[in-house]
């Protein structure tokens, strides 16, 4: 109990040096290479795809039809956020794939 955690566990610098060492190997620490799709996973990054779409039209539709019941204004204003929703969706897929040119 009174001993020194990082004797307990053996060498922690040494743990990190492996692991940060193997993180550079991976290229796990490079920011280009987060924002890209992964190579090992299409069908879950492709679904992740889909549901960022479909999040962002629900968001879009349901502001709509919130300021529509508000203002009594059915349904001009979901109409009008489609649109919107739509646009942010394709945003959100552009930025997810990495096809953002700098």
């Amino acid at each position: 109990m009174g001993q020194d955690p990082d004797k307990e566990h053996g060498d922690r610098g040494s743990f990190d040096q492996r692991l940060e060492a193997a993180r550079r190997d991976a290229g796990l620490d490079n920011d280009e290479a987060a924002s890209r799709a992964p190579e090992g996973n299409a069908f879950s990054f492709a679904m992740q795809l889909g549901a960022e779409m479909v999040a962002a039209l629900a968001v879009a539709v349901a502001i709509g039809y919130g300021l529509d019941k508000l203002f009594h204004t059915s349904p001009w204003f979901m109409v009008g956020f489609v649109p919107i929703g739509a646009a942010a969706g394709v945003l959100n897929l552009i930025r997810a794939t990495g096809k953002t040119k700098d």
